[in-house]
C-alpha cells in the first residue's frame, strides 16, 4: 500500500520540502489558470463594454458569488479531510462511501444553489447599495452564472477528491483547459457577437462544463479506489454526517469572511462607480497572492491529513513549519513584485486614469500587509487536515468577522474614507493570525483529535 502513496507525490515519504513542492505547484497553477479566466472576464468586458460592466463582472457580483459557492465548496471540503485521512490509513471501502456520498452532495447543492442564486440574487445586489447603472450589467451576468453551479461543484469537489489522495496535476490539467476555453469564448461572445456581460457569463458556464466532465471522467475511469461508479452513487448517512461535521464549519467560516467582504462592498459602494471599479480590478491583481496562499493552504490540509491518518505525527508537525517558512518566503515575494508593477497590472483592466490612482493607492495601501495573514492559512488548513474545523470557524468568526463589522459599523462613521474603511483587512489579520499561533501552540487540539480518531503515533 506504501507503493500506491509514493506513486501519488509520497505524502507520508521523502523529503518534506520537495514533497510540498510537488504538489503545491500543480496546485498553484491550477489556481492561477482559475484566476485567469476569472480575469479574463473582467479585462475583456472592461476594455470592451467599460467600467461599468467591469464592476459588474468583479465588484458586487463577485462578493456575492463567494458568500454562496463559498458555503457549500466549503461543506464539501469536510469529505477532501476525510477520504485523505482514510487514504492514509489504507481504508479504502470507507473511502469509497466518502467519495460517493460527496459526488451526489455536490449535485444536489449544486441545483439548491441554482435555484437560490437566481431567483434572490438581484435582491441581494440591490440591498449592497451596487449602482443602477451596475445593475444593469449585473443582473444579467450573475443569472446566468448561477446557473452553471452544478458543474462548478462537481469540478470543486471532484479535484478535491484527486488533491486528497495526492494528484494535484490532473485539476491543474483541467483547469487550463477550462481557461483556454473560457479566453476564447469570452472574445467570441463578448467581443464578437457583442453579448455583454451575459457572453461573459455563458463563456464562464460552459468552461465549468468542460472542467466537470474531465474531472468525472477521471473518477469513473480510474483503477484507484476512488473510482466513481453511478451503481454505487448514494448517501451514506454516516459518512454525510462525518463529512458535515468537519465541512459545515468551514463553509461557516466561508460565509463569515464573504459576509465581512459584503459588508466592506458595500461600503465600496458608497463611494461611487469610480472606486468599485478600482476595487475590481485590484481584486483581480490582488487574486495573485490568494492563488498562491490558498494553494499552499490546500497543500498542508492535504499533508496533515494523511499523515495524521497514518499516525505520522512528527512528520505532520514538520510538514506545517515547512510549509509556513515557504509561504512567508513567497509572500514576500509576490508583495514586492505587486508594489513594483501593480499600476502596470491595473492598466490591463482599464485605461481609465482616476480608477487606477485609485487602485494602486489600495495596493500601496494592502500588499505590504500581506505577511500578517498566513498564518491564518496555514495554521487552519493544518488543523483542519486532522478533523478539526470547529474551533477555527470560532477564531475567524471572532478575530476577522465580528471586528471587521466592528470597525465598519462604529470606526469608520468616525472618519469616512476608503483608507480608514479598507485598514479593517490588516488589522483584523493580525488579530486572528495571533489567535491561531496560540491555539496551534498549545496542542490541546492535536491530543483531542487523536484521542477522538483512535490515532497513535508511530515510533
Amino acid at each position: 500500500m506504501r507503493k500506491v502513496q509514493n506513486n501519488v507525490n509520497g505524502i507520508t515519504e521523502g523529503v518534506i520540502w520537495k514533497q510540498l513542492l510537488l504538489f503545491f505547484f500543480p496546485i498553484v497553477m491550477g489556481t492561477f489558470f482559475q484566476q485567469l479566466y476569472n480575469t479574463a472576464d473582467a479585462i475583456i468586458v472592461g476594455k470592451a463594454v467599460g467600467k461599468e460592466a467591469l464592476a459588474a463582472v468583479g465588484g458586487s457580483t463577485g462578493t456575492l458569488i463567494g458568500l454562496l459557492v463559498g458555503f457549500f465548496v466549503g461543506v464539501s471540503s469536510g469529505a477532501s479531510v476525510i477520504i485523505s485521512q482514510y487514504f492514509g490509513a489504507h481504508k479504502m471501502k470507507d473511502m469509497s462511501r466518502a467519495v460517493h456520498t460527496a459526488i451526489l452532495l455536490s449535485v444536489v447543492s449544486g441545483a439548491l444553489l441554482m435555484a437560490v442564486g437566481m431567483v434572490f440574487a438581484p435582491t441581494v445586489l440591490r440591498w449592497m447599495g451596487t449602482p443602477e447603472e451596475v445593475m444593469v450589467y449585473a443582473i444579467p451576468y450573475i443569472r446566468v452564472y448561477f446557473a452553471g453551479m452544478i458543474p462548478s461543484l462537481l469540478y470543486n469537489v471532484g479535484s478535491g477528491i484527486l488533491r486528497a489522495t495526492g494528484d494535484s496535476r490532473r485539476p491543474m490539467i483541467y483547469l487550463i483547459c477550462a481557461t483556454m476555453t473560457n479566453i476564447v469564448l469570452d472574445v467570441v461572445f463578448v467581443m464578437g457577437f457583442e453579448w455583454g456581460t451575459v457572453g461573459a457569463g455563458l463563456a464562464t458556464v460552459l468552461s465549468q462544463v468542460i472542467s466537470a466532465l474531465l474531472v468525472m471522467m477521471t473518477l469513473m475511469t480510474s483503477h484507484m479506489p476512488y473510482r466513481v461508479s453511478a451503481r454505487a452513487l448514494r448517501m451514506d448517512g454516516g459518512m454525510l454526517l462525518r463529512i458535515v461535521q468537519i465541512g459545515l464549519p468551514a463553509g461557516l467560516q466561508s460565509v463569515m469572511y464573504s459576509l465581512s467582504n459584503i459588508i466592506i462592498q458595500a461600503g465600496v459602494n458608497s463611494f461611487g462607480t469610480d472606486v468599485i471599479a478600482a476595487w475590481t480590478a485590484y481584486g483581480k491583481v490582488d487574486g495573485l497572492f490568494w492563488m498562491t496562499v490558498s494553494a499552499f493552504g490546500v497543500a498542508i490540509t492535504t499533508f496533515a491529513g494523511q499523515n495524521f491518518g497514518a499516525g505520522r505525527i512528527d512528520r505532520m508537525k514538520k510538514s506545517i513549519r515547512v510549509c509556513f517558512g515557504m509561504c512567508a518566503g513567497t509572500t514576500i515575494v509576490m508583495s514586492t513584485v505587486l508594489l513594483l508593477f501593480g499600476r502596470n497590472l491595473l492598466g490591463m483592466f482599464t485605461d481609465d486614469a482616476h480608477v487606477l490612482d485609485t487602485g494602486y493607492s489600495i495596493i500601496r495601501l494592502i500588499v505590504p500587509t500581506y505577511i500578517t495573514y498566513i498564518s491564518i492559512e496555514i495554521l487552519s488548513g493544518a488543523v483542519r487536515g486532522t478533523g478539526d474545523s470547529l474551533i477555527p470557524t470560532i477564531l475567524t468568526l471572532t478575530g476577522v468577522c465580528l471586528i471587521r463589522v466592528f470597525w465598519v459599523g462604529v470606526l469608520l462613521p468616525m472618519n469616512r474614507s476608503l483608507p480608514m474603511l479598507l485598514m479593517s483587512y490588516p488589522v483584523t489579520w493580525t488579530i486572528t493570525s495571533a489567535m491561531f499561533i496560540i491555539y496551534y501552540l498549545r496542542g490541546n487540539w492535536l491530543r483531542r483529535r487523536m484521542a477522538l480518531s483512535g490515532v497513535n503515533a508511530e515510533g
